[in-house]
């Protein structure tokens, strides 16, 4: 039998196939593969406007073949271009911003972009820690939520000179990027609506308490002076995380704090959804004693007894529309809008 020493060298791999001593397949395995340079192969993996459809099919196919995955850290090193872009959002828990993160996700990726997902839990110092730490990794650009944010954040973003595009407000500003809508417009509208139904004792329920939430009580309360109709006493604002549970919690202490309330409206479908509940349980007649509104149109709001009047908000747009407009940044075109405003819609429903 033959010792080990004697043994034949194992066969050498294809001459494609060669690795670094890490052993990744690498850019030049992939060009030699396809017949082109190294210089072509990459420019096709990124999808550059300026090559053929045809020739980007070819790399592509023989990266599949050789199961070749770029080092973005090197990628971001020889070209002095990162492939990542920072979208930082308030909580992942809220189904408003999984439809905005997958929008984002939708149009980033097949762009050659991932997404560096932050979450700030409405806290304005994890956020600029998120900022600090994001920053060491030269994203190409930010994507981040609303404008209400530190000093110190706000610094990290204008001296980082990175594109940046926000997201679920609107801005005249000249020099800002945004998409979304007016939150002001969108609370004056649900109030408006509970005013024309005949209401005279409009409550506003809020938690969380962050800058979207005061903007749509500023249009409750804009809504209700103009009637006629305001009193602060019918302002329930609570700083706790928007829940179903919280919002039955504070539907029965304001009834019972004041049971003469013929409307109330919630700053959040979790919440609305937790008051129709305790309506239920409690036995209160919704809307033929209290109407009862939200805002988001949030999953299971249609599916409440009775269903939730609410106002739908464009997330899901938002978020697409908001990764374009980026990547039209990144790119350096001209022609990139400032401000889209995508509105919502009020969805009026059962419940008032």
């Amino acid at each position: 039998m033959p010792s080990e020493s004697s043994a034949p060298p194992p066969a050498a791999p294809p001459v494609e196939k060669r690795r670094r001593s890490s052993g990744r397949v690498t850019l030049a395995d992939v060009a030699k593969a396809a017949g082109v340079s190294p210089i072509t192969a990459s420019r096709a993996l990124r999808r550059d406007r300026g090559v053929a459809e045809a020739l980007v099919a070819k790399v592509q196919a023989a990266a599949d073949a050789l199961g070749y995955v770029p080092d973005p850290a090197a990628r971001a090193l020889a070209s002095s271009r990162s492939t990542h872009v920072a979208v930082l959002v308030p909580l992942l828990t809220n189904r408003l911003f999984v439809d905005l993160l997958e929008a984002v996700q939708s149009v980033l990726l097949p762009a050659g972009y991932q997404s560096l997902i932050g979450v700030t839990h409405y806290d304005a110092h994890e956020e600029e820690l998120l900022l600090r730490s994001y920053m060491a990794h030269r994203p190409a650009g930010l994507i981040v939520t609303g404008f209400d944010r530190s000093e110190a954040g706000s610094r990290l973003v204008a001296s980082s000179r990175l594109p940046c595009v926000h997201v679920m407000e609107t801005s005249a500003q000249p020099d800002v990027f945004c998409v979304g809508f007016s939150q002001e417009d969108a609370g004056h509208a649900v109030t408006r609506h509970l005013v024309e139904r005949g209401r005279r004792r409009i409550a506003f329920v809020g938690a969380q308490l962050d800058a979207r939430v005061m903007q749509r009580l500023e249009g409750y309360r804009r809504c209700l002076r103009d009637a006629g109709r305001h009193d602060a006493a019918l302002e329930w604002l609570d700083p706790r995380r928007s829940s179903i549970a919280l919002g039955a919690e504070m539907f029965e202490a304001l009834l019972a704090r004041h049971p003469d309330v013929d409307a109330i409206f919630f700053c959040n479908d979790d919440l609305g959804q937790g008051g129709l509940l305790a309506a239920l349980r409690l036995g209160i007649p919704v809307p033929e004693r209290i109407a009862v509104t939200g805002f988001n149109d949030l999953e299971g709001s249609d599916q409440m007894l009775p269903p939730l009047t609410t106002v739908r908000t464009p997330r899901a747009q938002i978020g697409a529309q908001a990764a374009t407009m980026l990547l039209g940044l990144m790119r350096g075109e001209a022609d990139v809008p400032h401000n889209v405003d995508v509105g919502y819609e009020l969805v009026v429903r059962g419940s008032s």
